[in-house]
């Protein structure tokens, strides 16, 4: 049966209302520009709901036929959509949520196109120039909240998680709820819909009406990876790097439920951070926790990074089991310690501008043949430094599992090949195969092709 679509014309809300005729201009740029595939298969993801399918190619054969235009008019802009996805619209309207994601990505990827990626005045090849691009986007999509206390919780874990995970990961967002916490994640399923869904119960029942919910991606996963329907404010960023830098600078604790190769890397961001010897004056609490069937999964991951980053990685995460209202206490107690540091040291509440993020860590990593062959995977360095291209191949199996230009590189050259010391890739290869064995590298129902080959020298 093919899929049931619409045509529509919608309007912006928030502040794309008020738009002079050079950002109507941009806009207009989006329809007809270098930006416009990564539009058009954005926005259909956005559109695609309750219909998670974890591959972008598929979402665009299933509706071949999908384009969108913004349009100029006198008061601003609408966008035009032709053989969209049914399910986004209720009795002929389009779900207000849905609209307003729509904007957000367009807002986002015009700025980004517009305003730093043509402008001098940002300076993309220096870590302070990154960090200060990371604020303006951040800043530009108002999800920056100046006047409130330390409360921001970001969640990360995997979409393909069990039942039992998902629902531990909403109890845990009901428990910080109920503790007021605003919630972070990735902005997908799973593992990143659970504690936001939880979330809003908890502030629900204690009558929190300015809760946040914030879902933060980037153009090669959202065209894979829709937005779940908790999430309030959506921010793209224009690569993998600035959005996992918005989440520790916004982010006042980190929460790590089970997951694959993506919360692998955002693990291996987290901790080549905090390992730098320049930040260890700086508290951030970092949790990893799961039900009680995730017990084997965690000792696994705890496993690998003792082989790869060593004891001193270790020391700086906490395992909590089956414990959703410790979990919550332990991260109240961590946040007193944020909030005493921060204003000791009068830094912001809102950005973590003091966390210091080298310029190996920010700048965005191709996952080439060329440039996965090339990681150095050995012992002996400088933790964070390994930790950092640790993180680049695991980026790059996300990049080969789901990514468009990864998925067509594999297809054209065979797999990823990742050369490196037996005393590396070993707890590596444990560590994915475990992945794939439980179907934590693609949907259950999809049989997993690996995108990587293991090279031990």
């Amino acid at each position: 049966m093919p899929n049931q679509v619409v045509n529509a014309r919608i309007c912006p809300n928030g502040h794309l209302n008020l738009l002079s005729r050079h950002e109507v201009s941009a806009m207009l740029e989006v329809s007809r520009g270098n930006l416009y595939p990564a539009f058009r298969s954005s926005s259909l993801a956005v559109l695609n709901y309750g219909d998670y399918l974890d591959d972008g190619q598929e979402l665009l054969q299933r509706f071949p036929n999908y384009d969108i235009r913004v349009i100029q008019e006198e008061r601003g802009i609408k966008l035009e959509l032709f053989n969209a996805p049914a399910a986004a619209f209720v009795d002929g309207e389009m779900i207000r949520g849905i609209s307003e994601h729509l904007f957000s990505v367009l807002r986002d990827m015009v700025y980004i196109d517009s305003t730093l990626q043509r402008n001098a005045s940002f300076n993309l090849c220096s870590s302070d120039g990154i960090t200060n691009a990371v604020f303006h986007i951040l800043r530009n999509a108002r999800v920056l909240k100046p006047d409130i206390p330390p409360r921001m919780v970001v969640c990360w874990g995997g979409h393909s998680i069990s039942r039992e995970e998902y629902d531990y990961s909403k109890e845990v967002g009901h428990q910080l709820g109920l503790r007021d916490f605003d919630i972070c994640t990735g902005c997908g399923s799973g593992a990143m819909k659970g504690p936001m869904k939880g979330a809003a119960v908890g502030h629900s029942k204690q009558r929190n009406h300015t809760g946040q919910y914030l879902g933060i991606s980037e153009p090669g996963i959202i065209a894979s990876e829709s937005p779940n329907p908790i999430v309030q404010d959506l921010v793209i960023m224009p690569d993998i790097e600035k959005r996992l830098e918005s989440f520790v600078r916004l982010g006042h604790a980190i929460i790590v439920f089970p997951g694959g190769v993506g919360t692998t890397e955002e693990i291996l961001y987290i901790l080549g951070i905090l390992v730098d010897p320049a930040n260890a004056h700086i508290p951030y609490p970092l949790i990893f926790t799961g039900p009680a069937s995730s017990k084997s999964y965690f000792e696994l991951v705890d496993r690998f990074i003792t082989a790869t980053l060593g004891e001193e990685a270790r020391r700086l995460y906490q395992i909590i089991i089956d414990d959703p209202e410790n979990v919550a206490r332990q991260v109240v107690h961590g946040i007193a310690e944020v909030r005493d540091f921060r204003r000791a040291t009068e830094d912001a509440n809102f950005f973590n501008w003091q966390l210091h993020i080298p310029l190996d860590f920010q700048q965005p990593f191709e996952a080439t043949h060329e440039n996965m062959r090339t990681l150095d995977l050995r012992k002996g360095r400088p933790v964070n430094l390994l930790a950092s291209d640790l993180r680049r191949a695991f980026s790059g199996i996300v990049s080969g599992n789901v990514k468009a230009a990864g998925i067509c590189a594999i297809a054209e050259k065979g797999p990823f090949e990742l050369r490196g010391e037996a005393a590396i890739l070993e707890p590596m290869d444990e560590l994915l195969a475990a992945f794939v064995k439980q179907q934590r590298m693609k949907l259950p129902n999809k049989q997993y092709n690996p995108c990587y080959r293991l090279l031990a020298s």
